[in-house]
């Protein structure tokens, strides 16, 4: 931090989320880091904890409507799986898709601060930590959450992101 700089910065999409969050009861720090942490590794990393705790917010589309699965950052998102459990086909969505959804651009899409209601699906595997990491609107920013929050926060419907997982939940 300079000497000038005697809080966090401001991002408009930050913002949003951190009053989406206050929204819902919850003011918690949102970490600012130095360097864009764009994958779960480097989010893990920089936070000293275990790539499964960093909660991935993915966009994709079911069916050509956005959906938003947050998945722990231990695995991948097995798209045709998922689908055939959801009941229709999964797509990547474009980025002008995820900016038009969410208001946030890819890298640093959180779980809530949206235009709108976006459905989202929460991974089971995220419950087995007591503290997870979600992006807060901007690739350099993060924050501290549990499973139970997501699903609150989000309205979020709890799913194994890949077959073989279901157990887990």
């Amino acid at each position: 931090m300079s000497p000038e700089q005697t809080s966090a910065p401001s991002h408009a999409a930050v913002d949003r989320v951190a009053a989406a969050l206050a929204k819902h009861g919850l003011e918690p720090e949102i970490v600012w880091f130095d360097d864009a942490v764009t994958t779960a590794q480097l989010a893990a990393d920089a936070l000293g904890v275990e790539v499964g705790q960093i909660a991935n917010s993915l966009v994709f589309t079911l069916d050509d409507e956005p959906i938003l699965v947050l998945t722990s950052g231990a695995h991948r998102v097995d798209t045709v799986w998922l689908g055939e459990q959801l009941g229709g086909v999964i797509g990547r969505a474009s980025k002008e898709t995820v900016k038009a959804a969410t208001g946030q651009v890819i890298g640093g899409v959180a779980p809530v601060g949206h235009p709108a209601a976006v459905r989202t699906y929460v991974d089971t595997d995220l419950a087995q930590y007591d503290r997870v990491w979600a992006a807060a609107g901007h690739a350099k920013t993060v924050f501290p959450t549990t499973f139970e929050e997501l699903l609150r926060i989000t309205g979020g419907t709890p799913h194994a992101v890949e077959p073989g997982r279901e157990a887990l939940s």
